[in-house]
């Protein structure tokens, strides 16, 4: 009787689910969710505690369910994300919708999941007069190595914007480049920002034994300071626009307060030539400059571009007393929020006039270049 039951119980068992196949599985496909969204909940609760860069949120937090202020991503929704240069949730939060969707694989109701849990997580909100003052004077300036040039500019270079400097060759620009990659190492109480610089050389004018000489000026262990240090050399304008989706990596994976752009203008000069190529190379430089931005938003760092003149009626006078002006025009100009214009002095000095700036009257500051790097003029 007892085998009679077990094989009766064996048949209404097997009837059921033949019956009903979509009920079974669905319910299998529970079960097997249940511990793929808890995997989910641990990934991001790991890499909140583990603790993201300053002023960096990692794109691991968006795995998380949306009742964890996640989008629930995948593995491959990240690596899509990646592949297309976005490293970091303030990526997403500051890109326009339309952009986020031409990412493989990411539709439009995905890209809204994904752009409503990046700006909870990154919060853009209105702010009063008030906090944006206190905001500003929290913000960490970079020192040049000059108490004349530090005091034109308020303290210093600062983070979060555009710095262009903009003069003829031999005027000091390069060699500010190589100071502020050793200063921004120094402690912030130093004028420092205890981070490290990346440079991009479009001229081959990078020079790391230079950066030695300035270590040694400021007592720091060369070798710290040669490894804080990263560089790149851009060959052609496309090149040098490539790199700075490989910027957002570097930035995800380490802190860094300092991006030089040593030149940003030299190889769109050389690149789109003539008249019947002008707009579309101020097309391309407005692209460029406008990623600049976008990372100095995203990273927080000081963004220093270093630009060349041009001969013109009407421009600033060099030491020839010849009308310079500098090149890219009003594209360039709208784009930096700091704009310096150096020129020779006598001997080793050379003379910065603070030439448009938001917050700074226009002025003037004496300085030196030294063996260890920019200095006061004696």
């Amino acid at each position: 009787m007892e085998g009679q039951a077990e094989r009766r119980s064996e048949r209404l068992a097997k009837k059921q689910r033949v019956e009903a196949p979509e009920e079974a599985a669905a319910a299998e496909a529970v079960v097997a969710e249940a511990p793929a969204a808890e995997g989910q909940v641990a990934q991001a609760q790991e890499e909140e505690e583990r603790g993201d860069e300053p002023g960096i949120t990692r794109l691991e937090r968006l795995c998380a369910p949306t009742a964890h202020q996640g989008a629930g991503l995948s593995k491959a929704d990240l690596n899509a994300l990646i592949d297309h240069g976005i490293h970091c949730v303030e990526s997403i939060a500051f890109m326009p919708l339309r952009k986020l969707q031409d990412v493989k694989g990411i539709g439009e109701q995905k890209a809204q999941k994904i752009m409503a849990a990046a700006r909870q997580l990154v919060p853009m909100r209105m702010v009063s007069a008030a906090e944006m003052l206190q905001m500003r004077r929290n913000m960490i300036q970079l020192t040049t190595g000059s108490t004349q040039l530090d005091r034109i500019l308020g303290g210093g270079v600062e983070t979060g914007c555009i710095t262009e400097i903009f003069g003829e060759f031999r005027c000091g620009k390069t060699q500010l480049c190589h100071t502020l990659c050793v200063a921004c190492q120094l402690p912030i109480e130093n004028g420092g920002g205890e981070s490290k610089a990346l440079y991009i050389d479009t001229e081959g004018t990078f020079r790391p034994e230079r950066l030695v000489s300035i270590a040694e000026r400021y007592g720091l262990h060369e070798e710290d300071v040669l490894e804080n240090v990263t560089c790149a050399r851009a060959y052609n304008a496309e090149h040098q626009e490539k790199l700075l989706a490989e910027v957002g990596n570097v930035f995800c994976e380490s802190r860094y307060a300092l991006l030089i752009v040593d030149s940003a203008t030299s190889l769109f000069r050389t690149d789109y030539s003539g008249l019947h190529e002008l707009s579309e190379r101020q097309r391309a430089l407005n692209g460029f400059l406008r990623k600049l931005q976008r990372i100095a938003d995203e990273h927080g760092v000081a963004v220093l571009v270093t630009n060349q003149v041009m001969g013109t009626a009407g421009g600033k006078t060099d030491v020839a007393g010849q009308q310079v002006a500098a090149v890219g025009g009003s594209v360039m100009g709208h784009a930096s929020q700091t704009r310096l214009f150096f020129r020779k002095g006598h001997g080793t000095s050379r003379i910065c006039r603070l030439h448009d700036s938001p917050s700074l009257p226009e002025g003037e500051a004496l300085f030196a270049i030294a063996t260890g790097g920019i200095t006061d003029a004696y």
